[in-house]
């Protein structure tokens, strides 16, 4: 009963997210012709590169379209951004009455987030159908498919939380969207979501393969074609569960301390 009373509110706020990105029904094709046009592009564009060159790091043609679908169709979700709130009514003075609810506002943008993720998985089937026609993508085996979606949700909780502390910068700066720009640049080239980190040249895919930006697209995309064997899937998981890890500890650090930051900008 109680578990249920906790509940509620947030099943609300993503059901109320979910009809608000709904209206804007232009902008749910447009995301679609934009996925079927990108799929194209980067066909083409790998099948350039592999027409004059051998196959680089092993990985063959019909994987790296593979990659690239899977990796375009994970950024339909993973673009989605429910911390951005935190700018918004920090500018319109609302975060205040925020703090006041009986509710967490930290469980409030996660569920607004989650209510836009759950219209955007919708929007993956159709893009889905358009790419296929287009591209031909491998299936994996169950257990890689069972991994790869764990290791995908492991990756879209840190995703939020990396955007959580990203959008907590406005709580002293009043503007975050510089650095929201610079963060996202570094993680669409380093996460592997543009192309795989196994094509960095020596030391530098030793780094990039570490950092917490790698735990987000490219663990479960290396897992989905395969250059992540079952053997090392629990060293896999487990290198995202320690980020995640990581990451929980300093949103619950940062949160804290913008708090008491909020009822200075107030006294």
């Amino acid at each position: 009963m109680h578990w249920e009373f906790r509940v509620a509110p947030y099943f609300e706020f993503a059901k109320k997210a979910f009809a608000r990105e709904a209206t804007y029904r232009m902008e749910v094709f447009t995301n679609i012709g934009s996925l079927v046009l990108r799929v194209y592009l980067m066909r083409m564009v790998w099948l350039a590169l592999y027409a004059q060159n051998a196959a680089p790091q092993g990985i063959a043609l019909h994987q790296i379209l593979t990659y690239t679908v899977v990796a375009l169709l994970m950024s339909l979700i993973l673009e989605v951004d429910g911390t951005r709130l935190i700018r918004d009514r920090l500018r319109d003075g609302s975060i205040a009455t925020d703090f006041m609810k009986p509710i967490s506002p930290v469980l409030f943008f996660f569920s607004d987030g989650a209510g836009q993720t759950a219209l955007h998985t919708l929007l993956i089937l159709p893009s889905l159908g358009f790419a296929l026609l287009m591209v031909h993508i491998d299936i994996p085996s169950p257990l890689a498919a069972a991994t790869f979606v764990l290791s995908f949700a492991i990756g879209y909780v840190l995703n939020f939380l990396l955007n959580f502390c990203m959008n907590c910068v406005a709580f002293w700066t009043m503007e975050s969207f510089a650095v929201q720009l610079i963060v996202r640049w570094c993680s669409d080239l380093l996460s592997g979501q543009i192309i795989p980190l196994l094509f960095f040249p020596g030391i530098l895919q030793k780094i990039v393969l570490v950092l917490p930006f790698a735990a987000i697209y490219s663990t479960p995309l290396l897992i989905y074609i395969g250059r992540i064997p079952p053997a090392e899937y629990s060293a896999a998981l487990l290198s995202q569960i320690v980020w995640l890890a990581v990451f929980a500890l300093l949103s619950v650090i940062i949160w804290n301390r913008a708090q008491r930051r909020l009822v200075v900008q107030g006294g």
